[in-house]
């Protein structure tokens, strides 16, 4: 059984086209029947027009076996006065869904991503949250690679937010227990045995994604085709209990080994 992660493990962070070999190894295991979870911490679309962008890529699955974190949003956090940072996008996303933005009394701080945070969106944050505002992440990606740069992800965000203010925070999507749990549901409705210690992820977010997963019990394969070039940029710096279980240049590589 799979969870699988979508930009840099499914599609490129360069171009958004399909990585070598993922669209065969989704129709694998619709040959084969397998379990999987498609997961991905998209914030910029709705999730309805996410999914539909993956199907027009090619790829082949339903609606039922994919989540990202907006499809979780409305459970956790109250539309009730939010200052909300990341993409116009993501921020128009939070409107259509009935977000109040408030920026002067939030009861929420709500953090996606952005290649172009300034000293000034952190600055007001860090009174917003020393005012009182309770702090949540979208996901918890430790980089965002864009336009072959890589920023500081998320979780590198809400760390830096975290040890500023002393404010604890909340995490929506990847690596959080609640998004793996529904991920597990979705799971158990293609196989009604299926627990965290059946599941191999891939991703290729090593210290967010799998690092999480890891601590659930789950196997983790991490890939090299996103936010590391090489696997040497990270996994030697990591806890040994956090590394990857299996490390592989793409889909392809997977596709040929397993």
């Amino acid at each position: 059984m799979y969870f699988i992660d979508v930009q840099g493990t499914l599609i490129s962070d360069v171009d958004k086209t399909p990585i070598r070999g993922s669209v065969e190894f989704i129709d694998m295991l619709n040959e084969k029947k397998i379990p999987y979870a498609i997961i991905t911490n998209n914030t910029k679309k709705k999730s309805v027009e996410f999914y539909d962008f993956l199907i027009k890529l090619g790829f082949n699955f339903d609606f039922d076996k994919y989540l990202d974190p907006l499809m979780l949003l409305e459970s956790r956090v109250s539309k009730e006065s939010v200052a909300a940072y990341g993409s116009n996008e993501f921020l128009e996303t939070l409107v259509n869904m009935g977000y109040e933005l408030n920026y002067e009394t939030p009861k929420t701080v709500l953090v996606a991503i952005k290649e172009n945070f300034d000293s000034q969106e952190y600055a007001q944050m860090i009174e917003l949250l020393l005012s009182g505002a309770s702090l949540v992440g979208m996901h918890e990606t430790s980089l965002y690679a864009k336009n072959n740069k890589r920023y500081p992800g998320v979780g590198a965000i809400l760390k830096l937010l975290e040890f500023a203010t002393s404010t604890s925070y909340e995490v929506v999507g990847k690596p959080s227990e609640t998004f793996y749990k529904e991920a597990l549901r979705m799971l158990k409705k293609q196989n009604s045995n299926a627990n965290f210690s059946d599941v191999t992820i891939i991703s290729d977010d090593v210290k967010g994604d799998l690092g999480g997963a890891k601590e659930l019990g789950m196997k983790t394969i991490f890939v090299t085709s996103g936010k590391y070039k090489t696997s040497q940029e990270i996994v030697p710096f990591l806890d040994e209990n956090l590394k990857p279980d299996l490390i592989y240049s793409d889909m392809q590589e997977i596709l040929e080994n397993i």
